[in-house]
């Protein structure tokens, strides 16, 4: 299928379905000689998994990741690296009545109208839990920059919002199921959701992310400039509805006076409101962007939608969903970036000798 691939040089395709036997993926240019941390793998498989918490999706799977080729001996053999992870647990039945329907703001209908076919099991394709394959390749590409530490943290949960002033301690990201940092605030996230969901209802959220050690220098001008790479990536991921890096929309708002980062007398950066890039180029300085989801679309109410005669239907969810996607989000935000900075850190050896 078109558009089942991401990158440049380190390129991953994906394939599978949410109810079929097995999600995968194939991942193309990964270097030789590395040394792989296969349990690293699988703990980043187990902060996306379904069934991890009273807050999250029922659904059980494992998410055993098997890798098929590319590592021998524990070690990157520079061949394409590929992935293979089975489903357990798919419930098709759950979506029996959804044959010949389409659920508001779902991508039923469209995916009938672009292939004139549609697998309705659990949104097929369009289903998020292609994502399980994104986490375990970016895993991978974590390994190729492991002087970078990305650190993606929920930081708002519906109207319910971090406040921008507290001091983080980013290591108590896991610490709480909601994953924001701060206790106080992870606990208003937490009463928020089981609130939403105990409704029939859904929220959205927002995921900020802290990228530290990048090295300057990444991005390609003129396309492919890094921040717009990173943009790429997160709005490729189910129910992302935003993106803003640095300053982000608020630049807007501010003088060039205010929001330029100037330098002081040692020629470092005074502030960083660009985000940690210039010019579509890393800066060296930290990276930081926010990423902004959806409300979850499938809601235990009963809603209006449409059947494949283009009449209206009152549809009601059925299944095991989240009611909001933000905490289980954060280790694919933070996977789509690992994937980015690893293809752009490769790119970066061949832009001068």
């Amino acid at each position: 299928m078109p558009g089942s691939s991401f990158g440049k040089l380190l390129v991953l395709s994906t394939f599978g379905e949410s109810h079929g036997p097995a999600i995968g993926g194939v991942l193309d240019g990964f270097p030789a000689g590395i040394k792989i941390d296969e349990d690293f793998i699988q703990s980043q498989m187990d902060r996306r998994k379904p069934g991890q918490s009273k807050i999250s999706s029922q659904r059980k799977e494992s998410d055993q990741v098997q890798i098929l080729s590319g590592v021998f001996n524990g070690i990157s053999t520079g061949t394409s690296i590929g992935l293979l992870i089975p489903n357990n647990d798919a419930k098709s039945k759950d979506y029996d009545h959804l044959k010949d329907s389409y659920r508001p703001s779902h991508a039923d209908r469209v995916f009938q109208q672009k292939y004139g076919h549609r697998d309705y099991r659990g949104g097929g394709r369009a289903s998020a839990r292609e994502t399980a394959v994104r986490v375990a390749a970016g895993a991978l590409a974590a390994q190729i920059i492991p002087k970078v530490k990305i650190q993606a943290y929920v930081s708002a949960v519906g109207p319910n919002s971090l406040d921008p002033a507290l001091d983080l301690d980013l290591s108590q990201i896991d610490a709480h199921i909601s994953r924001c940092p701060d206790a106080a605030t992870a606990a208003i996230f937490e009463e928020a959701i089981l609130k939403a969901r105990k409704s029939g209802d859904s929220l959205g959220g927002i995921i900020s992310c802290r990228i530290s050690g990048v090295e300057p220098g990444l991005g390609e001008p003129v396309f492919d400039k890094l921040h717009a790479n990173l943009a790429k990536a997160m709005m490729s991921i189910n129910a992302v509805k935003g993106f803003e890096i640095g300053s982000g929309f608020a630049a807007a708002k501010m003088k060039g006076s205010e929001h330029n980062d100037t330098y002081n007398d040692r020629g470092e950066r005074t502030s960083n409101n660009a985000g940690g890039v210039e010019g579509g180029i890393s800066t060296g300085a930290d990276l930081f962007f926010r990423v902004a989801f959806k409300p979850v679309a499938t809601i235990m109410q009963d809603q209006q939608g449409l059947n494949s005669e283009g009449e209206p239907e009152i549809i009601k969810g059925k299944g095991r969903h989240d009611p909001c996607v933000v905490p289980r989000a954060v280790p694919i935000v933070e996977a789509m970036a690992a994937l980015v900075l690893a293809d752009h850190y490769l790119l970066n050896r061949s832009s001068k000798i």
